[in-house]
């Protein structure tokens, strides 16, 4: 097939599917790598990264010395097989190993072009409609597992795969360092530099990253070009925003304002260009908005993604202080206030209702705290599922996936633990796979130049207290960007590319019709209860319009990917 390469040692055989691959075999090794890779900055070659490799003391002492944009396996050497990504997982990596070959591609759907068994995973379904996603390692088939950031996976055995985290930053708790706020421009403008060139231009939604980033690439190239996707919808539309930064920085700015009928048009095709469901329902903006640029003759996007989970920009790290206070409490006076409000008739009464809430939030304790508001937390596993699909389902998973990588942050710090899992999950599940899929759908690259190596390290030279002072969200990156970006855009709040997907059901015909017809072939499949449907499409219709659109929007793309995925697989 084309673009498949294969490497064979004496305990192995890799099969990588993929486009721009680099490699290099010896006698006992081989080395296959996709993306842009660095060793201590440095451009090298495939042959200088396997030297590099099988002189190392050990697998952390290797990857240290790396940065980029990658996906790295490695035949030979300590393991039979090892292989890792880039230490924010932009680079995706599928990959199973099936009779004694290891297959590996950026795609799914390439890995599906080979002779590999592949059966759905219940599973990843359940997982999908918890997260809006399907967090790594699952994917949504049982044979294949994805990469998470920096955690390698090795094989030294043909039948067993282990795992390790090679990268798990020291975040700094105090510092007397009066440059920060100077060197966190520097780095920003050394990133975005990085990443200019002919043809390149930003994503602006007028909030800080993009924004600063848009005026990074202006100082780089006159004019800089940026592109928003704007809504009528009232609540959803943030171009003015945009259009104050575009001013600020002088750049020629391009506003496509998006209507319910394109939606309704693209929704198949964005749903089922993604390797596995997906349910971030911003996919659409950021799609229309990339098709845009492209049009207007650009290869190359700068997205601003990262700057929130690297300097405690998002509103949940805040909301979490709240819970403090109680948690100070010593333990006896704690227990007293639970027996009184939460273990009582008073938690029924509305007058008292929300301290026995806040008295279960504080209990729960982070991470799991962040997920009071799930669906499934919210309306119960049992009422959502069918008992016939939740068989075998282990229902604590999404949990434990959370809490194994809150725990993995180094720092007992909360807001630094909290950043350190949004890398994953909101990031690398999530952001990044709807930027880089929309993008390749429409035909052009794109870069994350916030999430730069470099600059990620800086992040955790910022005590967590000084990036979030008290609930001063970004406080240190405003302070930073003061006297650079425009003062409406320190002071706003942030909200990025939503999608109106809610207020559009109501108003568009066509978008409903869609919406209710695989709805309906979606009850077939009985994953969820028939009447959770029914009371989902009531619940929106008169009330909650965009937190019921939201589930809506999930489970038709659920439905539609699956429609595709039946598809393919008999094709």
């Amino acid at each position: 097939m084309e673009n498949t390469i294969t490497l064979t040692t004496k305990h192995l055989k890799l099969v990588a599917d993929d486009s721009g691959i680099l490699l290099h075999q010896q006698q006992d090794a081989a080395l296959a790598y996709k993306g842009a890779l660095y060793y201590d900055n440095q451009s090298c070659s495939a042959e200088f990264l396997l030297q590099q490799y099988l002189q190392s003391p050990c697998d952390a002492d290797f990857y240290q010395h790396l940065s980029g944009r990658f996906w790295l396996a490695i035949l030979g050497g300590r393991h039979h097989a090892f292989i890792v990504n880039d230490i924010m997982g932009i680079e995706p990596c599928y990959y199973t190993l099936q009779q004694g070959t290891l297959y590996i591609s950026s795609h799914l759907k390439q890995l599906k072009r080979q002779p590999i068994a592949l059966s759905l995973s219940k599973q990843a379904i359940y997982n999908y409609i918890y997260f809006h996603c399907i967090p790594a390692p699952t994917t949504i088939y049982q044979q294949v597992s994805k990469l998470e950031p920096a955690k390698a996976v090795y094989f030294d055995n043909p039948n067993k795969a282990n795992s390790a985290l090679l990268y798990s930053p020291d975040f700094v708790q105090q510092t007397g360092d009066q440059r920060l706020h100077s060197q966190c421009i520097e780095h920003i403008e050394q990133a975005v530099k990085q990443h200019t060139g002919d043809k390149v231009a930003a994503f602006l939604s007028g909030g800080l990253d993009s924004s600063t980033v848009a005026g990074m690439l202006a100082k780089q190239q006159t004019p800089a070009a940026t592109f928003s996707v704007g809504f009528e919808a009232k609540g959803y539309d943030e171009t003015p925003y945009a259009m104050i930064t575009a001013k600020h920085f002088n750049t020629k700015h391009k506003v496509l304002y998006l209507k319910p009928e394109q939606a309704a048009e693209a929704f198949v095709k964005v749903a089922q260009y993604f390797d596995e469901p997906f349910g971030n329902s911003s996919a659409m903006a950021a799609y229309f908005c990339a098709q845009d640029a492209k049009a207007h003759g650009f290869e190359t996007l700068l997205a601003g993604d990262g700057g929130d989970e690297l300097f405690a920009g998002n509103s949940r790290y805040a909301r979490q202080k709240v819970f403090e206070p109680y948690l100070k409490l010593p333990s006896p006076i704690q227990k007293l206030l639970k027996t009184i409000f939460h273990d009582s008739f008073l938690a029924n009464i509305p007058g008292t209702q929300k301290a026995a809430s806040y008295i279960s939030q504080a209990r729960t304790g982070l991470p799991l705290r962040l997920q009071t508001h799930n669906f499934i937390n919210q309306l119960g596993a049992e009422a959502i599922f069918t008992s016939e699909f939740l068989t075998d389902i282990d229902l604590k998973q999404p949990e434990q996936q959370l809490v194994q990588r809150y725990t993995e942050c180094k720092s007992q710090h909360p807001t630094d633990a909290m950043l350190f899992l949004d890398w994953k999950f909101t990031l690398a599940d999530n952001d990044l796979v709807k930027v880089r899929k929309m993008c390749e759908l429409a035909n052009i690259n794109v870069e994350f130049p916030l999430l730069e190596k470099h600059l990620v390290d800086f992040s955790c030279l910022v005590p967590a207290d000084i990036k979030l002072p008290g609930n001063k969200l970004r406080d240190f990156y405003k302070q930073s960007c003061k006297g650079f970006l425009a003062d409406e855009t320190l002071a706003k709040e942030k909200q990025g590319f939503g999608l109106p997907f809610g207020v559009w059901l109501h108003e568009n015909e066509q978008l409903k019709t869609l919406a209710l017809t695989t709805l309906q072939a979606f009850k077939q499949r009985n994953i969820v209860n028939h009447s959770l449907i029914e009371q989902v499409i009531a619940a929106h219709q008169q009330q909650h319009t965009n937190y019921y659109g939201e589930l809506i929007w999930l489970l038709v793309v659920l439905e539609l990917w699956l429609q595709q995925d039946e598809v393919t697989t008999h094709a």
